[in-house]
This record gives C-alpha cells, sequence and structure tokens, in this order.
C-alpha cells in the first residue's frame, strides 16, 4: 500500500494551525471630553439594535438633543472614573484580558479584541485575525441581548461576509450558566466575605432592557434571572440574603425591575444596614459599574441610613476569569476540524 504522505503531512499542518479567538467588547470614548464622549454616543445610541425606534424619529433627538445634551455631563463622570495614564477602565481590563487568556490558551490560539463602538473596532480585530481559517466570536456579554450579544455578532458577520475568502466561524452566544464563568463569579464573592465578612444582603445587579423587548421575544430577563439563582445557590444564599435587580435605566419608558437605585434608597428603612453589589453582565469594569454602583449607589444608600456599602468588582483579568474564558474556548473550538 502506498502512503499518500502530501494528503496526510496537509492535514498534519491544517490541525495544527491556530484558531483566532475576537474578544468583543462595548468599547469607550477615546478620551474623557465632551468631544468623544459625544462622538462615542452618537456611534453607540445610532445602533437599531440599542434603540428600536424608527429612525426618522429617534436620530433627530439623539443628534439634535440627547448628545448635546449628555455630552459634558457623560464626561465629567467618565473623568470620576479614568485611570491616569491608561484610559478607560473598560479597554485597559478587556486588553489585560486578552493578554492573559492568549497566555493561558498558547500558540494553538491567536486573540484579539474588538470593540463595538470604540477602538480597536471588531473590523480591525477580524483583519488581525485573516488568513487562519478558524474563527471563534466570543462576545463578552455573558447574558444573551439583541443590543449586546446580537449587534455585535451581527456587525462581525457582515464584516466577514464582504471578505473574499470567509473563514469557518463559531460563535459564544452567551454563557450565562457556564460552570466556569459561576464559579469565578462565587470565587470573587468569597474573597470579598474572606477580606471583610459577608454583608446584610448581597444585591446581583444586571444591566436593564425596557420591558417593551421582553414582549418581543427578548430572552435576557430570563438569563439574568438564571445566573442570579444559581450564584446564590453556589454561594449557599438563603433567600433573604440577596436580591437580584437592574441598573443603568435610560428613558422615561418602563424598564425591568426592580431598579437597583430605587430599593438601595429603601433598604436602610427595612432595617438592612449593610449591603454589597456584584454586577455578573459586566465582564470588565466601566461607567455602569464605577460610577454608577461603586460611587453613585454607595452615595444613594449611605445618605438613606445605610452603614456599609462595598462593591465587589468586575472579573476583568482575575485568574479565574481567564480560566473561565478558556473553558469556554475550548469548549466552543475543540475539536474543530479544517
Amino acid at each position: 500500500m502506498i502512503r499518500n504522505s502530501s494528503i496526510t503531512d496537509h492535514h498534519h499542518m491544517d490541525e495544527q494551525e491556530p484558531i483566532g479567538v475576537l474578544l468583543m467588547q462595548t468599547g469607550s470614548p477615546q478620551a474623557a471630553t465632551p468631544q468623544e464622549v459625544a462622538r462615542y454616543l452618537r456611534h453607540f445610541l445610532a445602533d437599531r439594535r440599542m434603540v428600536e425606534w424608527p429612525s426618522w424619529l429617534w436620530l433627530p433627538l439623539l443628534f439634535g438633543l440627547i448628545v448635546p445634551l449628555r455630552a459634558g455631563r457623560s464626561a465629567g463622570l467618565y473623568r470620576s472614573i479614568w485611570y491616569p495614564g491608561e484610559g478607560s477602565p473598560l479597554t485597559v481590563h478587556t486588553q489585560r484580558l486578552a493578554r492573559a487568556l492568549q497566555e493561558r490558551l498558547g500558540e494553538k490560539y491567536v486573540v484579539q479584541v474588538g470593540m463595538r463602538y470604540g477602538l480597536p473596532p471588531i473590523a480591525a480585530g477580524l483583519q488581525a485575525l485573516q488568513g487562519l481559517r478558524r474563527v471563534l466570536l466570543v462576545p463578552l456579554y455573558p447574558q444573551y441581548a439583541s443590543a449586546t450579544v446580537g449587534s455585535a455578532l451581527a456587525i462581525a458577520q457582515r464584516i466577514l461576509g464582504a471578505w473574499r475568502v470567509i473563514p469557518s466561524v463559531r460563535m459564544v452566544s452567551g454563557y450565562h450558566r457556564h460552570k466556569g464563568y459561576l464559579d469565578a463569579l462565587g470565587a470573587s464573592v468569597r474573597q470579598a466575605w474572606a477580606q471583610r465578612g459577608p454583608m446584610d444582603l448581597l444585591l446581583i445587579s444586571f444591566h436593564g432592557l425596557p420591558q417593551a423587548t421582553i414582549g418581543k421575544g427578548e430572552i435576557y430577563a430570563a438569563a439574568c434571572a438564571e445566573t442570579a439563582a444559581l450564584l446564590a445557590q453556589g454561594l449557599g444564599l438563603a433567600e433573604h440574603r440577596w436580591r437580584q435587580t437592574f441598573q443603568s435605566r435610560f428613558g422615561r419608558g418602563a424598564w425591568l425591575e426592580p431598579n437597583i437605585h430605587q430599593l438601595l434608597a429603601e433598604l436602610p428603612g427595612r432595617g438592612i444596614r449593610s449591603v454589597e453589589v456584584i454586577c455578573p453582565g459586566f465582564a470588565a469594569d466601566c461607567l455602569e459599574t464605577l460610577e454608577e454602583i461603586a460611587i453613585r449607589g454607595a452615595h444613594t444608600f449611605l445618605g438613606a441610613g445605610g452603614e456599609r456599602f462595598e462593591y465587589i468588582p468586575a472579573l476583568n483579568e482575575s485568574s479565574w476569569h481567564v480560566q473561565a474564558l478558556a473553558d469556554l474556548v475550548g469548549t466552543h473550538s475543540d475539536p474543530w476540524p479544517c
């Protein structure tokens, strides 16, 4: 029998070819200035998956009223959490996470970052992977929502669709009950307890969505509820020791409840003297965690008579997070023949 060495050797080289991994995040303004924040808001809020109003109604409001009114105030908020000499916390932590994940995964993978509304854009992240025949898209949003995971995957597919040679593509469409992710969240809470002891109540807070999206088939609220319940169960918390909440409300319409800021104002009157908050939907710390929760949330609770408030940081580039993402990548890519 004659061995066809060229075919066999080629197959072996195919299996050794690295797999591209694109970590996708929301992105941030390039600087904490009104001009850069305005640029970011125009891109961010013009996404049809982010705001589902008709363009003829929404865009004039966005460009003519909302951005001019919000840019200056938002720039001040960004300045309150900006990392001096480094930049936006979201960008800094995501890049650190990508480097740590690359080190953990080794030469079998090539890890890049792509921001949906910032730099480096998703197009640049994909360009850095061009030439590889297998690409795994990993939006860093554990709970699927059309405005986050859906938007990131849609733009990535649109970019890839314009390539002459389109690679084999796999997508992570949420990972809200992935064991490694839940273990990482549990480890971060236990670390906080080891450092200062548990509080009266653990609030598990997720970014809110308009109530109207649920009636359109959105699965986000159910995913948040499952993550919160599994985290509390893993921590062994009794029902009275934790609550799920939502944050980052925008506009005057009905949003998912309970709203964390309203609850923080009420809890001291119910005898809750100490509170800790974790935000499992945010893979990296950002404006919504560091300013809205760690600063403004603390001010609300303590101002209402609470005695102790603690924010448990996002998973960021922690070893637990890196291991969880390495497990997630392995689950979705091994085996994956060329």
